[in-house]
């Protein structure tokens, strides 16, 4: 019997695995789907991020096919790993806009706005610049500054300060409009998951048993209360059972996901599907959201681009200085602009890669270049997650709705415009031979929404699917417990009623640390000594 049984070790898991456990008194499970990450060069080197996709290391995805994406399923990785996503992200330490946690709390979740959640920023982070008043040292979680950027990076940012985008030295302080270099999680050169930052530490407590391996196919549950969970492992069928609480941090994805096989969802849905309902939940896998990006390629005729990563030169830097090109987060510099007048925050991020990357660095390369990536960051489309099948093994359905609102796809747009403005200004002429991606005869703005719709993708930021929130179609309440039920919690991006702007895994960990401290601090809930 635990007290605590966390299903999935990313992002949020690893945390709370730390967190709960750094009490002698509570035992701790930890029920991951993957493997082990035993600092293997394939997660520890940051140029080589992309290299776990389509591996037994992700979960690969697909989407339905989308409407308004020319009907294109597309891909998702997701980390199927200790470490999760941080395990095969890159690496970029964004916490989102003031504006977006004030929206939670304003949305009906207390002590969700952005004055309440910085302390767990900073009580997660330890920032080799030092602390501050928005920057937190000593903390698990090592952010750094890039050891070796590109020169295709710093002409990026003359481009953008030439077109009048200001200088930020810090997307994470008082403002997030500019451009600068973004700060990644890494130690040392090396990628700092939380499979190192948070569960490595952990690992020799006899109260923490971590099971790699080992998918959860159901909250198992006596009437409304959970009580453990069915898991799989060594091909054995097993159950764990949990005194306190059961705390999926599964992601946007898996999180619903098992909760709808475990009968808690849309009633109607669930019978559809065979399932036994528990509980009535009509927002369940509703309120999907998700960064979309366009690349924008250019080959260059001067210099190397991020290609020659592995040369000789670089592999000696990189493991005798441990700088040089394979230090690269390969997304290297950034800008955060508003689209339009009038608007409260910025739309759009800028994700600049020194290196000319399609089908997420999966496809040969055209040659040496670089890539603009603008991104949407203020979503107005709403998606879903549905069950596909009762077998857990079965992906769950995924229809992010891409593109439904017409503001999103204006957004691109100006984004696509405003990556050739930035190729065209003196800093980067002089390497371009020629605009690869949309390319020279995609000029009209018909071509250019076609051009879109062809070829836009996901940042990797699924968010949503377990609304936190007081509303009918809320998921769970301010505190992560999840509606008509007990014993049960979902702490993930899940959770966030409305995607930040910016890259999700910073803010993930920060809900895991605000979560610990929320179980940690006994707030009144139900036991299942209380509910017999």
């Amino acid at each position: 019997m635990q007290d605590y049984i966390i299903v999935g070790g990313g992002s949020a898991g690893c945390v709370l695995a730390n967190r709960l456990s750094a009490d002698p008194s509570n035992r701790v499970l930890l029920l991951e789907a993957g493997g082990p990450d035993y600092r293997n060069d394939i997660f520890s080197i940051p140029a080589s991020y992309s290299r776990p996709f389509r591996t037994a290391h992700d979960w690969a995805f697909q989407t339905e096919a989308q409407k308004h994406l020319h009907n294109r399923a597309l891909y998702w990785p997701r980390g199927k790993v200790l470490g999760g996503s941080s395990s095969i992200n890159a690496m970029i330490y964004i916490r989102g806009n003031r504006l977006d946690y004030d929206t939670w709390r304003d949305l009906g979740n207390p002590g969700w706005g952005f004055d309440d959640v910085l302390p767990y920023f900073k009580k997660a982070e330890h920032n080799e610049r030092g602390e501050s008043a928005h920057h937190g040292a000593g903390g698990p979680l090592n952010v750094a500054d890039l050891r070796s950027p590109h020169p295709y990076t710093l002409r990026f940012l003359e481009s953008c300060r030439s077109l009048g985008i200001p200088a930020n030295e810090d997307f994470n302080g008082t403002e997030q409009d500019g451009c600068g270099l973004y700060q990644v999680t890494q130690k040392d050169g090396r990628r700092c998951s939380t499979a190192v930052a948070y569960l490595a530490p952990a690992m020799d407590r006899p109260n923490l048993a971590v099971k790699t391996h080992a998918p959860v196919s159901r909250v198992l549950f006596e009437g409304q209360q959970a009580i453990g969970v069915a898991y799989r492992q060594c091909g054995e069928e097993r159950e764990a059972r949990a005194e306190a609480e059961v705390i999926l941090c599964g992601g946007a994805v898996s999180s619903p996901q098992l909760l709808l096989l475990s009968g808690v969802g849309p009633a109607g849905h669930l019978r559809e599907q065979g399932v036994d309902v528990v509980a009535d939940l009509p927002g369940m896998g509703e309120n999907l959201q998700d960064h979309l990006a366009v690349p924008l390629l250019t080959l260059t005729r001067k210099g190397a681009s991020l290609l020659q990563a592995e040369r000789p030169w670089h592999l000696l830097q990189f493991y005798l200085r441990k700088r040089g090109w394979l230090t690269s987060n390969v997304g290297e510099g950034g800008a955060f602009v508003r689209t339009r007048p009038g608007l409260d925050a910025p739309d759009l991020q800028f994700h600049f890669v020194p290196a000319a990357v399609e089908d997420h660095g999966l496809s040969e390369p055209a040659g040496h270049g670089y890539t603009f990536v603008p991104t949407l960051v203020s979503v107005a489309s709403r998606g879903w997650i549905g069950l596909r099948s009762t077998n857990p093994d079965w992906a769950p359905r995924i229809e992010p709705n891409y593109l439904e609102a017409d503001e999103d796809l204006e957004v691109l747009l100006a984004g696509c415009e405003l990556s050739r403005q930035l190729a065209d200004q003196a800093a980067l002429v002089p390497y371009r031979d020629r605009e690869y991606l949309p390319g020279p005869e995609v000029r009209t703005p018909e071509q250019l929404r076609d051009y879109v719709r062809a070829h836009a993708g996901t940042l990797y930021h699924p968010a949503g699917t377990c609304k936190m929130g007081v509303d009918d179609l809320s998921v769970v309440d301010p505190q992560l417990r999840v509606r008509e039920v007990d014993g049960l919690r979902v702490v993930d991006a899940s959770i966030m009623p409305t995607v930040i702007r910016g890259n999700t895994n910073a803010p993930t960990i920060m809900i895991a640390e605000k979560a610990a401290d929320i179980i940690l601090s006994g707030r009144p809930q139900v036991t299942k000594a209380a509910s017999a």
